[in-house]
């Protein structure tokens, strides 16, 4: 039985890995320091053979005894609101982590993928973005403390690749939502649920204009799996580029929730707050055969149900 070792496993998307390499057969080693991770989105996979969990900061030496065939890294704070309040944290998951990840690899003979993000592009002056573009980012601004250390992280695994010839894999991942995203994690997906089930204002910034490209965590994870398994070693993104303003997504919102007490309220606009986001993904097609199925109708009719039951 292969065996995969998934950082960050007890995350929104870790979690969701955890239970496709499962299905998929392997036998899954999850890793989480818990800062950010729920124990309730792996609660169900103790009982499984397969599965086994270690908490650890993967920010320190990692060990894991025996064979390992994959490494996923999916380590890391992730959204505004966690990595504004754990900066430190956030670079070291980043830097560190990823090296004694890398490490590990190394040592195991395993085929590493790394969890970049759509967020090395930073505030794009191009839109969709390709994997080509270099990125407008603030490297001192608030946000840079997580786009600076994904994009070392890319430098540092593509560094191992041709130095030490290992076999790597980098994902560049776009705005994914779905079951188990955290209540109060600041994105604006789990904001306009909370806040329109609880009646409340969508707290829309500025007037609204910024894009976002939502996709739905079991395609960001299909994509991840024939990512891992290919033979493509430069980064890729993976997301939807079904492009929609944040006041559209909020009017989509308050239709599908129907509280007659939510409303949009408008606030100032975030430093260095990307206007657009949105994925080229002709990669991913051409090279994968990779495309999102679910479209943003039922990806939030199957997310609304799970917020109904977790937002009190």
């Amino acid at each position: 039985m292969a065996r995969v070792l998934i950082t960050g496993a007890a995350g929104f998307l870790g979690s969701h890995l955890c239970d496709r390499f499962i299905k998929e057969g392997l036998h899954v080693i999850g890793m989480d320091n818990l800062i950010t991770g729920n124990m309730d989105n792996i609660a169900h996979l103790f009982p499984n053979k397969s599965f086994e969990f270690y908490h650890h900061d993967v920010s320190k030496f990692v060990h894991v005894p025996g064979e390992l065939d994959y490494i996923l890294h999916f380590a890391s704070p992730a959204s505004p609101i966690d990595y504004l309040k754990m900066p430190i944290q956030t670079l070291k998951v980043g830097s560190l982590g990823t090296h004694n990840l890398l490490g590990l690899a190394k040592a195991k003979k395993a085929r590493i993928l790394v969890a970049s993000t759509s967020e090395v592009y930073g505030d794009p002056l191009v839109n969709p973005q390709p994997e080509e573009y270099w990125g407008n980012v603030n490297p001192v601004g608030p946000r840079g403390v997580y786009d600076e250390a994904k994009r070392f992280q890319e430098a540092m695994t593509m560094a191992y690749h041709n130095f030490h010839g290992l076999e790597t894999r980098i994902i560049r991942i776009f705005n994914t939502y779905g079951p188990r995203m955290r209540v109060n994690d600041g994105r604006v997906l789990p904001a306009f649920f909370s806040q329109a089930i609880r009646g409340e204002g969508l707290t829309v910034f500025g007037d609204g204009s910024q894009t976002r490209s939502f996709c739905y965590v079991d395609d960001l994870v299909q994509g991840i799996y024939q990512l891992l398994l290919s033979d493509y070693h430069l980064p890729m993104n993976i997301g939807n580029p079904d492009e929609i303003s944040i006041i559209d997504f909020a009017k989509e919102v308050l239709d599908l929730v129907d509280n007659p007490k939510a409303h949009v309220i408008n606030k100032d606009l975030p430093v260095d707050d990307p206007k657009v986001r949105r994925p080229n993904i002709t990669k991913a097609k051409e090279i994968l055969g990779w495309s999102p199925k679910i479209d943003r109708a039922e990806g939030l009719r199957r997310t609304y149900e799970y917020f109904k039951q977790v937002v009190k």
